[in-house]
């Protein structure tokens, strides 16, 4: 089965208006914060500047990055904000830095352990060099809440809820089929697994990470499902297909789509005072890419971005990118755009058809 089925109608774009509309209002009468800190793991989706850090080829360091981002270029991998920032501003909290550059400090609103190319797998996107996998993130925020957090709170039991009450969010899988599964000449995983015994391979890795944050004190996830990577230009543009995507890649990932949202609703009731959201990325996106005009896009095929290999990869450093980023799905050949990041968590912070059981206005009442 496939999961990214056409799920909004006009009306429903006319009220993500007033969704969003709605949100801004929110934040800005809020006296404070809605949850101590947001906390961010994942790939290049999420990282906000770890990779700069690092030996990889995997780098945003350059414009046209951060062409649209009020703090310039960043080390995100697209023109301005992603998920976690607007995440983090509807929480009413900072942008959670990456953990790489503030080693040194720490910052009790949230930190960013995401590391782009990396994935659940530990030698995901390894040939592009160093990046931080799902264990190393994992064992850094360990430390961190061992070593340096607890030093900021006056008890035990005060640094315990203040971990149970801070939201914990991931995006993480798509390069476990991007930069592993779908290169059969430098990984062996596709000649080794059929694809459902791959996805329960990603899925078993996952909840083990998720459990050791849940017995460090984590309580409060959001977990996003891996999109539609069959429709990125990176994928789309190099393989022959009739339509917009190529559902073969698409079909791999509703797999691991489909598991995942068991494995939450178990972990969610097995662990005690726990709550694991599915935040429902694939058919929101999906739906953007075939439908684009309902959401206020007028192309979703190609990058803003001038990239390289025809179209299909990261931006070339320093030219001048589209005049109307707002209006593109994608940045460069496998990145979303500020706005379309936008869509995605301003409805997951509202939508409990976008983020079930529950959106995350209503997680951090919990």
């Amino acid at each position: 089965m496939r999961d990214h089925s056409p799920m909004v109608s006009t009306f429903s774009a006319f009220l993500l208006v007033v969704i969003r509309l709605q949100t801004r209002v929110a934040c800005s009468s809020s006296p404070g914060p809605l949850a101590p800190a947001l906390f961010v793991f994942g790939d290049s989706t999420f990282d906000s500047g770890n990779n700069n850090r690092l030996p990889t080829l995997a780098k945003a360091n350059y414009l046209p990055y951060g062409d649209n981002f009020s703090g310039g270029v960043t080390g995100r991998f697209t023109n301005g904000r992603n998920i976690p920032d607007f995440l983090a501003e509807f929480l009413g909290l900072p942008y959670a830095p990456p953990y790489l550059s503030f080693r040194t400090s720490v910052v009790i609103t949230g930190l960013n352990f995401a590391s782009g190319a990396c994935g659940i797998l530990p030698d995901t996107g390894d040939y592009l060099g160093k990046c931080l996998n799902l264990d190393d993130q994992v064992r850094l925020f360990e430390s961190a809440a061992r070593n340096d957090l607890p030093r900021l709170f006056k008890s035990s039991d005060e640094f315990s809820s203040y971990l149970a009450k801070s939201i914990f969010a991931f995006s993480i899988g798509n390069n476990d089929y991007i930069n592993n599964y779908l290169i059969p000449t430098l990984y062996n995983t596709s000649k080794t697994y059929e694809p459902w015994p791959f996805a329960k391979l990603l899925g078993a890795a996952l909840s083990r990470h998720l459990e050791r944050l849940y017995n460090m004190g984590a309580r409060k996830f959001v977990v996003f499902q891996i999109g539609p990577i069959g429709c990125i230009p990176t994928i789309a543009k190099k393989s022959k297909h009739d339509g917009v995507c190529d559902e073969g890649p698409n079909l791999l990932v509703s797999y691991f789509n489909q598991m995942l949202q068991l494995m939450l609703e178990n972990m969610t009731s097995s662990l005690t005072r726990s709550m694991f959201v599915l935040g429902r990325a694939n058919p929101l996106g999906y739906d953007a890419i075939i439908n684009p005009s309902i959401y206020g896009l007028t192309d979703s095929r190609n990058p803003c971005c001038t990239t390289w290999g025809n179209g299909s990869f990261s931006c070339v450093p320093f030219l001048t990118p589209c005049r109307d980023a707002d209006k593109h799905f994608f940045w460069d050949g496998y990145h979303l755009t500020d706005t379309v990041s936008s869509i995605i968590a301003s409805r997951c912070f509202n939508d409990t058809i976008v983020c079930s059981p529950v959106s995350i206005q209503d997680l951090v009442q919990i």
